[in-house]
Order: C-alpha cells, then sequence, then structure tokens
C-alpha cells in the first residue's frame, strides 16, 4: 500500500505537538515557581519567566537553548533571533548579547531549557566517519536560530525525564547530548559549529582568541599577541573576530569586564570602585561611563535596582 503524504504529515504534527506539551510540563513541574534552577545533569538548566523583561546584556556561552513555551529574542551586532516553541538558539562561541523574554504570562509561562556545548564532544562527532555534516563554510556570526523537530524534541523529553532517575544520570546524559549534537550538526548553525571546532579552520582560530579573552578578560589586550595565539594576521584576526562575534576584540572585551563586574557587585556586594579595578579598569571615571552606557544606570543604582529585584524574588 502506498504512502499516504497527508497522514504521515498530520502524524508529525501532532507528535510534534505533544512533545512540545510534554516538555513544557516538565520543565514546569521541575522549575517549580523558581525563575532558573540547575539540574543535576552537567551545563543543563531551566528557566520560567510569567512577564516579558526588558533588554538585558549578558553572556551566551556555547549552548543550546530551547523555548518549550514562550517567545524570547536576542540581538546581536544589530540584529535579530526570535524564537519560540518552533525553534531553537544555538551559540557555538561565548557571546554578549541584549536578551529579552517577549512572550510569557502568568498564565502560560516562558519556559526554556539551556544545555551548554561540549566542544570536545562536537569534535569527537566530527571525527566519526559515519555522522555527516553540511560541508558548506561557517559565515556569519556564531549564533543562529533553527527549526525544531521531532528528533531534537524527543532526546530533550528523555533528557527532562532522566531527572526523575538520578542514578542513571552520569551513564545516560552523554548519550542523549551526543544524539542532540548530532542533530544540531544538521541543522542550520551546523556549519558553523563545525567550523568553530575544526582544528585549522579560520573560525576554530578565532575561537580560541574568543576563549582567551574570556578567560584572561582583567588582563590588558594587546591584538598582536592576541593574533598570535590565533595564528593569524592583525588584520585577518579583526575581519574573523568581528564576522563570528559581531564586535571588535576590544569591544568584546569591555562587555565581558562590564558583566563581570556588575555580577560582582550584585552577588558579592562589591562596590563599584572594587568591582572596576577587579576587572581591568585602571580608571573609575572611565568604568562608570562606559557601564552607564550598556546597563542604563550608573553602577551604584543598577547594583542598588538589583538587590531589590533578587529580595522581591526571594521573598
Amino acid at each position: 500500500m502506498a504512502a499516504n503524504p497527508v497522514l504521515d504529515f498530520d502524524r508529525h504534527t501532532d507528535r510534534l505537538h505533544w512533545l512540545k506539551q510534554e516538555l513544557a510540563h516538565r520543565i514546569a513541574e521541575y522549575v517549580g515557581r523558581e525563575q532558573k534552577r540547575t539540574t543535576e545533569i552537567p551545563g543543563f538548566t531551566v528557566h520560567r519567566r510569567t512577564a516579558p523583561s526588558p533588554p538585558c546584556s549578558m553572556t551566551y556561552e556555547p549552548s543550546l537553548i530551547l523555548t518549550a513555551q514562550g517567545r524570547k529574542q536576542v540581538e546581536l551586532g544589530g540584529k535579530s533571533f526570535t524564537y519560540g516553541s518552533s525553534h531553537y538558539l544555538l551559540t557555538s562561541v561565548a557571546l554578549p548579547v541584549v536578551a529579552r523574554v517577549v512572550e510569557a504570562s502568568e498564565q502560560v509561562p516562558c519556559l526554556a531549557l539551556s544545555l551548554k556545548l561540549q566542544m570536545a564532544v562536537v569534535r569527537e562527532l566530527l571525527s566519526r566517519e559515519e555522522v555527516e555534516t553540511s560541508q558548506s563554510a561557517g559565515k556569519g556570526p556564531a549564533i543562529a536560530v533553527g527549526e525544531v523537530t521531532v528528533e531534537l524534541l524527543d532526546a530533550f523529553c528523555r533528557l527532562m525525564r532522566l531527572l526523575d532517575q538520578p542514578g542513571d544520570i552520569p551513564f545516560l546524559h552523554g548519550l542523549i547530548e551526543r544524539e542532540l549534537i548530532y542533530w544540531v550538526l544538521q541543522g542550520p548553525g551546523g556549519a558553523q559549529l563545525r567550523a568553530v571546532a575544526t582544528s585549522g579552520d579560520q573560525s576554530h582560530r578565532t575561537a580560541k582568541a574568543v576563549a582567551w579573552i574570556k578567560e584572561n578578560y582583567a588582563k590588558p589586550l594587546r591584538v598582536e599577541e592576541l593574533a598570535d595565539i590565533a595564528g593569524m594576521g592583525v588584520s585577518t584576526l579583526h575581519h574573523h573576530f568581528r564576522a563570528l562575534t559581531a564586535m571588535s576584540p576590544l569591544q568584546y572585551q569591555k562587555q565581558i569586564r562590564l558583566q563581570e563586574a556588575r555580577a560582582r557587585m550584585s552577588l558579592q556586594g562589591l562596590d563599584a570602585g572594587s568591582a572596576a579595578f577587579e576587572v581591568g579598569y585602571e580608571s573609575a571615571s572611565q568604568f562608570t561611563r562606559e557601564y552607564k552606557r550598556l546597563f542604563g544606570q550608573t553602577p551604584m543604582r543598577d547594583s542598588r535596582s538589583l538587590r531589590s529585584a533578587d529580595t522581591a524574588q526571594s521573598g
């Protein structure tokens, strides 16, 4: 009997619908009333927001983010990437972005999950002959929105179910994560992820420079030394760095420094001067000026607002 394409389409659509519902239900059940909960699976977090949020500067680590319910938006270099329950967001290097929740309510909260990518696992998969990926060159920034598939949703549902079996997490979570990376490599961001993970590729060399700044943000940045780390000429590094992150190395360092200072003031209670010094600033006035430009408020006022918000949330 010949296959019925209409019936197959209906079954596929129904499968997508039920998997999305299951994933949203499991996230809601696991996160409870919290905004964010770190799971027992390494690098795997779940999130919940009950109202749209204002734009917020933050750094997205190399990760796979899926919104099972609601909608989020990320801005990088003047471009917006919006994703809801039908799409996922993939980042291949650490990227300072402006993110916000655009669709959420008490009745229908935004429910999302984030899985940090292990580049060693990506490289291990790419080394296998049976893993076929697009051979097109990775172009543009290291961020992409892809369409959610039945295979991707099914794997994420199994990862959420695994949280109910903590004794099985050490053995099984790595297998499911490999499956998720396999499916992502077939998608629109797969070419860039492959390029970043492939030794010798220009994107891979540039990613080494990105990682160095991320780990050494408080140190003085000498572009010539950074070019040596990447194995490129200075002008070549500038070109590829901007293509991958939508900013120059100095702009990237500045955003990482300011975000780290903000975290230290909010979480550790540091004053602005101490936070500025710890993240590498020598001029307090320059720190205050650049901080206000990025976050919209002076360090002192912003820190006070963040602590008030945390107090209200915990209460």
